[in-house]
């Protein structure tokens, strides 16, 4: 640590600064003492820097991204100002050395240390993809230290790894001697998760021998041999030759896992500790003696002084000079802040991966100084953010985030809105875990979410049983009675209602007179529904219709062309199958080698870019029926639309982010006539039931009988182009 030097601000936000932890080209780290007397380590960017738009974007994901990981072994972000005049962001503080100074003080590691080393930075890494991500830089300087375990840092450049913001061909990002051979290489596209166990094996190789796998010189030396020679693992215990020499295998498929690397390692367990971690003898002794040392410097600091966060706002400040960023900003700004609430421990116990996020704004209270602090009300988005629904799930997680934006910059209701992002993968034993964890935190108001059906189905009752308001943006279940679930509240038409839009673009537009209804049993009873609706719609003397049933085996290839062959040879002038994309493919591409011309149908869970590349040109003309609509065009999404795109770096919305917007400021409508002091989850529930929002993308109300919403959401798409074009909101004959 270094004392602070004169140009050094004394405070940022509601952090006094203490020392100087280190400084480089994009900024400086401070150690800094919160008002409630916890330690951070607050990072500010150079001004330089901070004029750069691309700059602040990347450091927005940075903080995103960070607070998308929870995990024992992962440094949780604390707070954070992207929009400050000088970025910053603040961890919790470890007091330990990185790695890389430990190998230089003290020398390499011992086997056992190691071994617990790499176990726990592998758990760390499952968390980071399960998360949809990728670290990119992991590195000794990169993980810290402590008597319990490690502790990794540095979000700066993970990413998806569908992410192509640092995957353009020939860029090489991230640390000579520690990169993969497709990172070295400028691959981008290529660095997943496997990039992270080939860093991993030569972080272990370094922490063991002292001495970096792939050697030392300049960056362009090392990044040949990384990609053309074999690691130098001489000095490495025999014991750990055969698992870092799959780490460091230049195919990336031939490289164990984390979980597999945990499992060799003997840290099986997720977030286990093993009898030398819990007494924090893991360490060798000179390793402990260093910690306590530090450890000891940072207790003999002085403490926060209790003063006006409006005094001096920074050394050597001349007049006139703006105030320093996080404690006044220029007049008309908008400050943005991340913020990890509560105890980090309890969250991480629960298993569930939370990110916790407010956004503060001019004109209001805040939490600075004497000023007057508003409740705070938290919501929490229980989603798939990285299971096989990740792309639905991430939607709507940027939509819950720009609306609690758009909320908290608005000075119409007495309260700030804070929000928490758990991750279910798309598992119902995960969703279990994380309604449970929710269920238990009381401080929670609302969730919006699940994402699926199935996870929906899993927590229904554990929501019910907590009061907790379950308000869902993507979920469809027929089968559920808001009367015995009350917590329940759809906002989008049940999958039975997606048969409608179906039947009258038949009728209206195709004027069909022979429909074949095909119920795709691997989709199980909502095929079935959505066949048995459309039948009984059109059961008159101008419509026929006939059912067919195709196997729900992987193999069908052979059904679906006879069926094809059937329906051409029949007459019918309409099909309409209710199954997945892939199978809507096959039959797709078997109704066009048949000849068959006539109108095809289907449902939103045959919308699927891969509907489109597996039909190719047999997918031209199809119809979809959805509960979503494209905001893009639609004039009333129009201020949403804007906002999204220069909230996320120009991308359009995708499906399902403005119904989340709506969704959220539904259940914000409801705390706001109640207000702050009577927003309990009971009370929520049933103000919702009095609610009608009109959002942007349908009314939101419940009818009369009080069961299920009455919603306008049904839409039409159809392939055209090699894309999908929005046709239009179904409107019923009574409309």
């Amino acid at each position: 640590m270094e004392p602070l030097r004169g140009a050094d601000p004394v405070r940022i936000a509601g952090y006094r600064l203490l020392r100087r932890l280190g400084a480089g080209g994009m900024g400086v780290v401070y150690l800094a003492r919160s008002t409630g007397g916890s330690l951070a380590a607050l990072k500010v960017i150079r001004a330089a820097h901070a004029d750069d738009p691309g700059f602040r974007a990347r450091f927005r994901r940075e903080v995103e991204t960070a607070g998308r990981v929870s995990n024992p072994w992962v440094v949780p972000l604390l707070e954070a100002d992207p929009d400050a005049q000088s970025p910053w962001l603040a961890t919790a503080f470890v007091p330990g050395p990185s790695l890389a100074e430990a190998v230089e003080e003290c020398g390499p590691l011992p086997h056992d240390p190691v071994r617990f080393l790499g176990a726990r930075l592998a758990e760390a890494l499952d968390a980071v993809h399960g998360a949809g991500l990728v670290h990119r830089d992991v590195k000794p300087g990169n993980v810290l230290l402590a008597v319990d375990g490690p502790r990794m840092i540095d979000f700066g450049i993970a990413r998806t790894p569908e992410d192509t913001a640092l995957t353009a061909s020939g860029m090489v990002v991230g640390s000579p001697g520690f990169l993969s051979p497709e990172q070295a290489q400028g691959r981008g596209r290529e660095i997943g998760p496997a990039s992270d166990v080939f860093s991993l094996g030569c972080l272990l190789a370094f922490a063991v021998t002292g001495e970096r796998p792939f050697g030392r010189g300049s960056a362009a030396e090392v990044l040949v041999r990384t990609v053309h020679d074999e690691p130098d693992l001489d000095g490495v215990p025999a014991a750990l030759l055969p698992l870092l020499r799959d780490c460091l295998g230049k195919d990336p498929g031939s490289r164990p896992t984390v979980a597999e690397m945990r499992r060799a390692l003997g840290g099986a367990e997720p977030h286990g500790r093993d009898r030398e971690g819990e007494s924090g003898g893991w360490l060798p002794e000179s390793l402990t003696r260093l910690i306590a040392r530090r450890s000891a410097a940072v207790l003999a600091l002085p403490a926060v002084e209790a003063t006006e966060v409006s005094g001096p706002t920074a050394a050597g400040a001349r007049p006139g000079d703006d105030p320093v960023p996080g404690v006044e900003g220029p007049k008309g700004s908008t400050r943005r802040r991340f913020l990890m609430l509560g105890s980090a421990l309890g969250v991480l116990a629960a298993g569930g991966t939370a990110a916790w996020w407010t956004a503060d704004r001019p004109g209001r209270a805040s939490t600075l100084g004497s000023r007057t602090r508003l409740p705070r009300l938290i919501v929490a988005l229980h989603a798939d953010l990285s299971g096989s629904h990740r792309t639905v799930g991430r939607a709507q997680e940027n939509g819950v985030r720009l609306a609690v934006e758009h909320l908290n910059s608005r000075a119409d209701h007495g309260f700030e809105l804070a929000l928490q992002v758990h991750d279910d993968a798309g598992d119902t034993t995960r969703a279990a875990r994380v309604a449970r964890q929710l269920a238990a935190d009381d401080r929670v108001r609302a969730v919006i979410g699940p994402t699926t059906d199935a996870c929906a189905k899993a927590v229904l009752g554990l929501y019910q049983q907590a009061l907790l308001p379950m308000v869902s943006v993507s979920v469809g279940l027929d089968d559920v009675s808001t009367i015995t679930y009350r917590v329940y509240a759809a906002t989008r038409p049940s999958n039975g209602t997606l048969a409608d839009p179906i039947i009258a673009y038949l009728v209206r537009t195709a004027q069909a007179r022979k429909a074949v209804l095909i119920d795709d049993a691997a989709e199980g009873g909502f095929s079935w529904e959505i066949c048995r609706r459309i039948g009984e719609a059109m059961r008159s003397g101008q419509h026929t219709t006939t059912r067919r049933t195709v196997a729900a085996k992987d193999d069908a290839a052979d059904d679906f062309r006879a069926l094809a062959e059937t329906l051409t040879d029949s007459g019918a002038d309409a099909v309409v199958f209710a199954g997945g994309y892939a199978r809507a493919a096959k039959l797709a591409r078997e109704l066009r080698s048949a000849g068959y011309s006539g109108t095809r149908l289907a449902t939103q869970r045959a919308l699927d870019p891969r509907f489109l590349t597996s039909a190719g040109d047999a997918g031209e003309g199809w119809v979809f029926s959805t509960a979503f609509l494209d905001p893009t065009r639609v004039a009333a999404a129009r201020s949403f639309v804007t906002a999204y795109r220069k909230r996320f770096d120009g991308a359009a919305p995708p499906w399902y982010s403005a119904e989340a917007y709506d969704a959220t400021h539904f259940v914000a409508r409801a705390m706001t006539t109640l207000g702050a002091s009577r927003a309990e989850r009971g009370a929520i529930v049933e103000r919702l039931r009095d609610t009608d929002y009109r959002g942007i993308t349908k009314r939101l109300h419940y009818t009369a009988s009080s069961t299920p919403y009455n919603v306008d959401g049904l839409h039409l798409f159809q392939a055209s182009g090699g894309r999908f074009r929005h046709l239009g909101q179904y409107k019923s004959a009574t409309a």
